[in-house]
C-alpha cells in the first residue's frame, strides 16, 4: 500500500517573493549618469539671417584632434595651459588688439560695465577621447566659475554659488558663458 505523502502548502510563496522583491528594489542604489549643463540658444526666427558674422579677434578656436592634442588659437597646449588661457581671453584685462572686443552694458548692481564679445570654439575630432573631451569641457567652465566667483567676492564678498538669484543673474551678465560647440569631424585625418 502506498503512502501518501502531505502537500506542502505554498500560498505564502508569492508574499515571501514579493517582500525580497520590495526590499532589493529598496536598498539597491543606481547610477544615474549627469550630462553637461549646457544652456542651448534660442532658435531664430524663420525671417532672421542665418550667418552672423563674429571678428576673428572675438573667437577663441580650441581643436582636439584625434591624438589628443590641444590647440588653442593656434597654438599647441597642454590641458593644464587651458584654463589660464581662457581665463586670459575672457578678462581681457589688457585690451589688447588680439582679445575679444568689449560692449558698454547696464548690468543691475554694477551699473554701466565692459562686457566681452569674446566667443570659445570648441571643435573635437571623432576620433578624441571621452576623457580629453570631458577634461576639456571641465576646464572651460572652472575658468569661467573662477572668474565669475572673483566678480561675486569682489562685489558681495561671496563665491557665486552663495548670491541670490539676482545677483547670479547679474554676474551672467557680466560674465556670459560664451560656448559654441562644432559637430565633430574628421580633423586628424581618418
Amino acid at each position: 500500500m502506498a503512502r501518501k505523502v502531505p502537500e506542502l502548502n505554498a500560498s505564502s510563496m508569492a508574499d515571501i517573493a514579493f517582500l525580497l522583491l520590495i526590499f532589493f528594489l529598496v536598498t539597491t542604489t543606481m547610477d544615474v549618469d549627469s550630462g553637461i549643463y549646457r544652456k542651448l540658444p534660442q532658435m531664430p526666427d524663420e525671417n532672421q539671417k542665418a550667418e552672423v558674422k563674429v571678428k576673428e579677434r572675438n573667437v577663441l578656436v580650441v581643436l582636439v584632434n584625434r591624438n589628443d592634442l590641444l590647440s588653442v588659437g593656434g597654438e599647441l597646449l597642454d590641458i593644464k595651459d587651458l584654463r589660464p588661457k581662457v581665463r586670459e581671453f575672457i578678462l581681457n584685462s589688457k585690451n589688447s588688439k588680439d582679445l575679444p572686443e568689449k560692449v558698454i552694458k547696464d548690468i543691475p548692481f554694477f551699473g554701466k560695465q565692459e562686457v566681452s564679445k569674446g566667443i570659445i570654439s570648441l571643435q573635437n575630432d571623432r576620433g578624441t577621447s571621452y576623457r580629453m573631451y570631458i577634461e576639456i569641457q571641465n576646464e572651460l567652465a572652472a575658468a569661467f566659475n573662477e572668474v565669475r566667483d572673483e566678480k561675486s567676492l569682489s562685489k558681495w564678498g561671496k563665491v557665486y554659488d552663495d548670491l541670490t538669484i539676482d545677483q547670479q543673474g547679474a554676474i551672467k551678465q557680466l560674465i556670459p558663458m560664451s560656448i559654441s560647440e562644432a559637430e565633430p569631424k574628421n580633423i586628424g585625418g581618418n
